[in-house]
């Protein structure tokens, strides 16, 4: 019998893969395994030479691991489009998020700040230097550690006005997610999957990528806040 396939991921999608897996499962006797972490700890792990299958995370990272020979070169297979949302704690006040603009006054109005360790923190860091407010606001943010969900900062009341990737913030209980970023300053991360060179069972884990990226997957990553890639 096969060996399973095992999968780091990032938590950005921890729950698409898990009802991915549970779809492909019902035609395949391919046992597949995932576990989820902060990115940046999956990616050292994956780093360090800890054996896995396959590794999803977002594009740079797995070009990254690629470049450092821990993923098979042409294998990254991309997998969704996460976008970032705005989200504060379930019946409080709901800043208007329309425009730039409008979020701009949202952030500087907002008591605390929270967003990840995660590639939309780092944009939304350089966002801030963009908009000049970085220093006037730097006491009042909060990075969420790698793997602790920004929207469980927000529904516990440590943060205030949270940024994540909306397939994060969805299955998160106590918050109100407000909408998605204005397109002028979305932040949109490619997340993409690789063969590890630990894998010996290459043409498996194709079969499960083949699954993942077919159109029948199509409906479950828009449900869980992703469009397919």
């Amino acid at each position: 019998m096969a060996s399973t396939i095992s999968i780091i991921s990032s938590m950005a999608t921890r729950q698409v893969l898990a009802e991915l897996v549970a779809q492909f499962q019902q035609t395949s006797a391919q046992q597949v395994s995932v576990e989820s972490v902060g990115g940046v700890d999956a990616a050292r792990r994956v780093q360090a030479g800890e054996a896995f299958d396959v590794v999803i995370l977002a594009a740079n990272a797995i070009e990254q691991l690629t470049q450092a020979g821990r993923i098979v070169p042409g294998s990254r297979v991309d997998l969704v489009h996460s976008g970032v949302s705005v989200a504060v704690r379930a019946g409080a006040a709901r800043p208007d998020i329309a425009s730039e603009e409008a979020v701009r006054a949202a952030v500087l109005a907002a008591r605390s700040l929270g967003y990840s360790t995660g590639p939309s923190g780092v944009h939304l860091a350089k966002l801030f230097e963009r908009w000049g407010i970085a220093d006037a606001i730097r006491s009042r943010i909060v990075q969420a550690p790698p793997g602790v969900p920004v929207g469980s900062l927000v529904a516990s009341g440590e943060v205030e006005l949270g940024f994540q990737q909306l397939s994060e913030l969805i299955h998160q209980d106590g918050i109100a997610v407000l909408g998605p970023l204005p397109a002028a300053i979305q932040i949109t991360t490619i997340f993409s999957a690789g063969l590890s060179v630990t894998s010996t069972q290459a043409q498996a884990v194709r079969a499960l990528l083949d699954f993942m990226t077919s159109p029948a997957a199509a409906g479950v990553k828009r449900r869980n806040g992703l469009e397919p890639a």
